[in-house]
């Protein structure tokens, strides 16, 4: 099983519980990223840029969708790449949609999210104009995680992908 969606969404939370759930481990592929380059995301763009980055994350999906029998969390923007979205078809993916307010709300101001550094709000919403698309072409299911709890966006993923735990 793989989540995809925006920052914010959930998709690592959600996973762990899935995983958890379903007696598998989760693999997400930020974290994958960021122990191949041995530096943080945020430092990942600022001192090799964003083109190694995507290179970084591809190589991540990759391995992570062929290689990893439990649930996959995919980075908000891996879905960019054409190589990554063809890796996805014909499995349970499920799209977690949350709502701006939402996202930002969870995301924080704080934590370091480098496409998100300056105007959250605004820059939020035009990464979903252009990747919400994206998002629900690869999707089996869309889960909408507004006013829900982690178990419950859980629970809402397994009855969406019709998946039963054991």
């Amino acid at each position: 099983m793989v989540l995809v969606g925006p920052p914010g969404s959930g998709k690592s939370t959600v996973g762990a519980l899935l995983a958890r759930r379903l007696g598998v481990t989760v693999r997400d592929t930020d974290t994958d990223v960021e122990r191949t380059a041995g530096k943080p995301i945020p430092d990942i763009f600022v001192e090799d840029g964003e083109p190694r980055f995507r290179a970084l994350e591809a190589a991540a999906v990759r391995a992570a969708v062929t290689g990893h029998d439990g649930v996959v969390s995919l980075g908000g923007g891996a879905v960019l790449d054409p190589e990554s979205r063809a890796l996805l078809t014909g499995l349970p993916v499920a799209f977690l949609d949350v709502p701006l307010g939402e996202a930002v709300r969870r995301v924080g101001l704080d934590v370091p999210r480098p496409l998100l550094a300056v105007n959250p709000r605004q820059r939020w919403r035009v990464l979903m104009e252009e990747r919400r698309p994206l998002y629900t072409e690869v999707a089996r299911a869309v889960v909408e995680t507004a006013e829900r709890t982690p178990d419950e966006v859980a629970q809402a993923v397994l009855d969406a992908l019709e998946i039963t735990t054991p």
